[in-house]
């Protein structure tokens, strides 16, 4: 399998093993773009992408589907309507629900592991290409402002201050696009390594 262009290929093979899971489940919506699933991570989901996590995400579909409401605390706690589908998918729960993520850690039963395992293999073998395609990426680009500050480009959010003193919590992407002026000061907020290291410079 070619890993020069990973994301297209491991996007395919998402699509493919979630059209899988819909020939056994048909209420299961179509999954709208399988490349939001790349690189996207979630504690309370999983925050490992395999097919395991997949089905989860079924679960979700299939909730959205029946407008149940399968999760609260802002999506975090997944509570036992959760469970039920997930159980009508195959999935087991063999503990008490986790006090923040409540019945999340769902795992494959055994016949589910047959059922699925060919999907299930040929998923993990674009994840394997995909990974290693992107940490030889890693290795030879340079990522810019966002990564020296510590975020993603998904969103991780650094403090910026103004001369003022009021701060501000903002991707550093976005900030590196045009200025965020203070109302108070009519100085730029800017971030707070970058002042530190001005300073004592």
């Amino acid at each position: 399998m070619s890993t020069t262009q990973p994301v297209p290929v491991l996007a395919a093979e998402l699509a493919h093993a979630w059209a899988d899971i819909q020939r056994h489940h048909p209420e299961l919506p179509d999954l709208a773009t399988p490349e939001s699933l790349i690189g996207e991570s979630s504690s309370a989901c999983g925050s490992e992408l395999s097919f395991e996590r997949l089905l989860h995400e079924a679960v979700h579909g299939i909730a959205a589907a029946r407008g149940v409401r399968d999760t609260s605390r802002a999506g975090r706690y997944h509570n036992r309507r959760f469970l039920a589908i997930a159980e009508e998918l195959g999935l087991d729960h063999a503990e008490d629900p986790h006090p923040s993520s409540g019945f999340s850690l769902v795992t494959m039963s055994p016949e589910t592991r047959r059922r699925y395992r060919p999907t299930a293999e040929r998923l993990q073998r674009a994840l394997k290409a995909h990974l290693a395609a992107a940490a030889t990426d890693t290795k030879r680009s340079f990522r810019g402002p966002a990564a020296r500050h510590g975020s993603s480009g998904g969103g991780v959010r650094v403090k910026a201050v103004c001369e003022c003193g009021r701060n501000v919590r903002v991707v550093p992407s976005v900030l590196a696009q045009a200025p965020i002026v203070c109302g108070a000061c009519k100085k730029p907020f800017e971030i707070a390594e970058t002042l530190t290291v001005a300073a004592s410079s």
